[in-house]
């Protein structure tokens, strides 16, 4: 070991002991702390929402394979899981005072009736929130009046909504403003995510609750 003093032979040992035995026993005894998991919230999101809030995250579905998901407050009101899904249209109907769900439905854009979406949305009473996710092709048979009916509840992209296109949507039976709660994915053989479908969409967010109507 020609040229190593002392001092340089006693560390090239102790170099090779700690790489034998993995050095466990080098510097303190103490483990190291595992970074922690960032903490998820109601419906997954990141941060609460504040009081008076609800929480929900939209997901579309991913080409004809798998379905939407529409999650409010940490409850799943429409999923393949609970086998409510269906080609198109998937609606969840909400109170806008209390968060109680009023009703889930589906409307196939394809091969169904567009009389049938009109007279779920024809009625809607003052502050019903209306939840969205397509799931296929959300647009095929939409007409002028269907496409009016969500502008009115805060769309801005259900009028350029087209063949399957994907799209999430909050909106409110007698908003004032267009909905901040939106998005559209278009349609395109040169963006594509899968064959013949853009990539699914996911949204999320805070809904502050309406106050109660004076009676």
């Amino acid at each position: 070991m020609a040229g190593f003093s002392e001092y340089n032979i006693g560390k090239f040992n102790q170099e090779i002991s700690c790489f034998l035995f993995a050095c466990f026993f080098s510097g303190t005894n103490e483990e190291a702390t595992p970074e922690p998991h960032p903490r998820k919230y109601k419906c997954g999101l990141s941060a609460p929402c504040p009081p008076k809030h609800l929480a929900f995250r939209l997901v579309s579905g991913a080409a004809n394979v798998i379905g939407p998901k529409i999650c409010l407050e940490d409850k799943m009101l429409v999923s393949s899981v609970k086998n409510n899904v269906g080609r198109g249209l998937n609606i969840a109907l909400v109170n806008g005072v209390t968060g109680e769900l009023l009703e889930t439905k589906t409307f196939d854009m394809w091969a169904g009736d567009v009389s049938d979406l009109l007279k779920f949305l024809r009625p809607l009473h003052e502050g019903t929130l209306v939840f969205v996710a397509s799931f296929d092709d959300a647009a095929t048979k939409l007409n002028e009046e269907s496409r009016r009916l969500f502008e009115e509840l805060g769309s801005t992209a259900v009028k350029d909504l087209a063949f399957r296109d994907s799209w999430v949507f909050v909106g409110a039976k007698g908003i004032e403003n267009k909905s901040p709660f939106e998005q559209r994915m278009k349609n395109s053989k040169s963006s594509n995510k899968y064959e013949g479908w853009p990539e699914s969409l996911e949204m999320d967010g805070c809904i502050p609750l309406r106050p109660p109507l004076e009676s």
